[in-house]
């Protein structure tokens, strides 16, 4: 790839989009920010380059928080109509929170591009997150204290019921698209809200050059990410083995669970990734948080110590909608009745 200050040459944009030519259609995430009109105008030119390829479709979310928003999303259509692209605006509706936002609103925005893909017959959803937002990413999550899964940052592509969310750009900064931009003398809009610091985000981006002279710089922290996610997946494959091993040593069909005395003899790590996959199958309150399963774990090597091939239980807790217990040599875990709702 070209050097961050240069615009991206035909040639190297090709392989951005590689392995998308055979998706009968494609969604794409356009605010009208630098990032995803370059996204889009990338896109479309190298739609034109192929004989037959999938329909591109520009999908803009107003989620009704700021009053440019909706003159934004006129513009993006605009230039959708120049490259001979269909252009839909979608609005989130409704009463919003007064904490939480930029979540809340994240999720709003995904739910309303998955709803339009499926409208459409998308298989992809294609976003603009670039090398700059993977870095910030990764610092946000090592403050919050992820783990190695969450440290992983983004993943070029992952899955939402059903779509496939593709990231093309994770190895392209913001300023070779903002210069490919003026290059092509494409306008784009300028979002207050990504310098406002009672955000985390951009306080974390203003921080970016300090922690730049410490050599913390976002190609660096990007690489960074993308070493912790291979560790990750070398990890879950591990963990996929050990499953395996626990369930053809299983001598009941009782549900979920493990052979107590070898789960206790295998690494920390791989026992809290088994405990959270047993218990996100079989909850129904969304993924355990992992604090929570790694105090879980404390406590079910507890109860081991005195547990192991007796039939008294010595641990029933509930986490995320399942009950795991130790009983009779065996950690188990099952449903959780509902909550009853509280009377008013």
């Amino acid at each position: 790839m070209p050097d961050d200050q240069s615009a991206i040459p035909a040639r190297d944009a090709k392989r951005l989009f590689a392995g998308l030519a055979r998706a009968p259609a494609i969604v794409l995430a356009v605010s009208g920010g630098p990032d995803s009109v370059a996204l889009m105008w990338l896109a479309a030119r190298w739609r034109r380059a192929l004989a037959q390829g999938p329909r591109l479709v520009a999908v803009t979310v107003d989620h009704g928080l700021r009053r440019e928003a909706a003159r934004e999303a006129r513009d993006v259509k605009r230039l959708a109509r120049s490259l001979d692209l269909p252009h839909h605006t979608l609005r989130w509706n409704g009463s919003k929170p007064r904490t939480g936002v930029p979540a809340a609103a994240r999720e709003a925005r995904y739910r309303l591009l998955t709803q339009a893909a499926r409208k459409h017959g998308a298989t992809h959803i294609l976003t603009a997150h670039t090398r700059d937002d993977q870095a910030e990413t990764l610092l946000m999550r090592m403050l919050r204290g992820s783990g190695v899964a969450g440290l992983s940052a983004m993943a070029r592509e992952t899955e939402r019921d059903g779509v496939l969310l593709t990231r093309p750009l994770l190895d392209i900064s913001k300023a070779q698209l903002i210069a490919t931009l003026q290059k092509a003398r494409i306008g784009f809009a300028d979002d207050p809200t990504n310098r406002d610091l009672s955000f985390t985000r951009p306080r974390l981006r203003a921080l970016m050059p300090l922690l730049a002279e410490e050599g913390g710089d976002a190609r660096n922290l990007a690489r960074l990410a993308a070493r912790i996610a291979r560790a990750n997946a070398a990890l879950e494959l591990l963990v996929d083995g050990a499953e395996r091993y626990l369930a053809l040593k299983s001598e009941d069909n009782l549900g979920a669970g493990f052979d107590a005395a070898l789960f206790a003899v295998m690494p920390d790590e791989i026992r809290l990734r088994l405990l959270k996959r047993a218990i996100d199958r079989t909850g129904h309150e969304g993924p355990a948080e992992l604090g929570k399963v790694e105090t879980l774990l404390a406590a079910v090597d507890q109860a081991l110590d005195g547990a192991i091939g007796q039939r008294e239980s010595k641990l029933k807790q509930t986490l995320a909608g399942a009950v795991i217990s130790v009983a009779s040599g065996r950690i188990r875990i099952s449903p959780a009745p509902p909550r009853r709702a509280r009377s008013g």
